[in-house]
């Protein structure tokens, strides 16, 4: 009897910024290969790059969580539950729901933050010069730059953060209890229900009120408007997040590569930075679930209607047949095409926010820093192998 590998799995020790080596050996073997949930189940793992975006693109996929053979792995949340905002639907409900905060993280609109965010960003590393060292670089920098401008966007208040920062880690580590979980997702959606009425009493310029709007006039349930509330304040501090301070260690841990970025004020290499940085480390490695609704071919295997499947992207991003020499960090790599953000009608609204946030951090932190380096050994640095975006929890640094 076959012993399937249990997914997810486990990094090799000393490559932190690697995926995975058995995804690469499956990857190698096969379009396709079967893996073991902590459910039991044995959904499908899709790793390389061209099938993973034929799967994401493809309509007899759904994300919807509440389908028979949705590979969640996880007890299944009660029916009726908090939920996070749209994500987890399907066509048309998702469609609705998202247009009605795309505008917000329109490229022109989030072009419009950019001297905002600056401004947080410059005052951010003026306290890092006057403040002690070595000092924790997620806790003063990396963490508080992107929670300041997604509480700007939305309309949170910035001095409620270590609530919803709390909160928000207790989501998405895989390894919390499943009632702490629950517990952490009512008491975000009971905060942006409160924060929703609030809007709806005195609506201010901001998104939460723009959705109180679409409540007002019937567009939208208030408990719907709170759940993606709840979906753009995770996902616009968490993600960004990690990847201020998981790229900035693997830039000192490339020096060379380290130096063409501080060295430059060219904002296209600022830009194409971002976007190799984005392929090289993606931070979300529990893969994009989906559930065929009909039978379709894979890379040539039949996927039957109800089969799960995950989608990979952290390997996706390393393979070799979409980006050469794909284990090495170049940030001269003409990388936009990958899919850190995902494919198809699901992928992450708020990229173009995510971008320019970290087009202002690394071209702004590293040039007035030269000279960054960590403060401790690079084997003493805590990575989040137990969280649903990959990070580090501290990161020592000295300048």
């Amino acid at each position: 009897m076959t012993v399937l590998p249990e997914f997810p799995l486990p990094r090799a020790a000393g490559c932190p910024f690697d995926p995975p080596p058995a995804l690469r050996e499956m990857q190698q073997a096969g379009p396709l290969a079967r893996v073991r949930l902590a459910d039991g189940s044995t959904p499908w793992l899709v790793t390389r790059y061209d099938d993973q975006r034929a799967v994401l693109a493809d309509s007899r996929v759904s994300a919807d969580i509440e389908r028979p053979g949705y590979p969640l792995g996880a007890p299944r949340p009660p029916s009726g539950g908090p939920k996070i905002g749209f994500i987890l639907m399907d066509d048309p409900e998702h469609a609705r729901l998202r247009r009605m905060v795309t505008g917000s993280f329109a490229v022109k609109r989030v072009e419009a933050m950019r001297p905002a965010v600056q401004r947080i960003v410059d005052e951010r590393i003026d306290q890092l010069l006057a403040g002690p060292r070595p000092v924790d670089l997620v806790e003063a920098f990396a963490l508080p730059v992107p929670s300041l401008v997604i509480c700007d966007l939305l309309g949170v208040p910035y001095t409620d953060h270590d609530f919803f920062q709390q909160n928000s880690r207790t989501i998405i580590r895989r390894t919390a209890l499943p009632a702490d979980r629950t517990a952490a997702m009512q008491a975000l959606n009971l905060y942006l229900d409160d924060l929703m009425g609030r809007k709806l009493a005195e609506p201010a310029d901001d998104l939460l009120s723009q959705l109180a709007g679409r409540v007002h006039n019937g567009e939208l349930t208030r408990q719907d408007a709170a759940q993606i509330g709840v979906l753009l304040l995770i996902a616009g501090h968490e993600t960004t997040a990690n990847m201020i301070a998981l790229g900035t260690l693997a830039l000192l841990e490339n020096p060379a590569q380290l130096k063409v970025l501080r060295d430059s004020d060219d904002p296209r290499l600022v830009a194409s930075a971002v976007e190799e940085l984005l392929r090289y480390l993606h931070i979300t490695h529990n893969g994009r679930r989906r559930v065929a609704i009909e039978d379709l071919e894979v890379g040539g295997q039949l996927i039957r209607a109800g089969e799960g499947l995950i989608v990979a992207n952290d390997i996706g991003n390393r393979d070799p047949s979409a980006f050469e020499d794909p284990d090495r960090l170049d940030l001269a790599r003409n990388a936009r095409h990958h899919v850190a953000f995902g494919f198809g009608v699901h992928q992450c609204v708020g990229q173009p926010l995510a971008r320019m946030e970290l087009q202002v951090v690394y071209g702004t932190l590293y040039r007035r820093l030269p000279d960054l380096r960590l403060a401790v050994d690079a084997d003493r640095i805590s990575f989040k192998h137990d969280g649903a975006v990959y990070g580090v929890y501290e990161l020592p640094v000295t300048f």
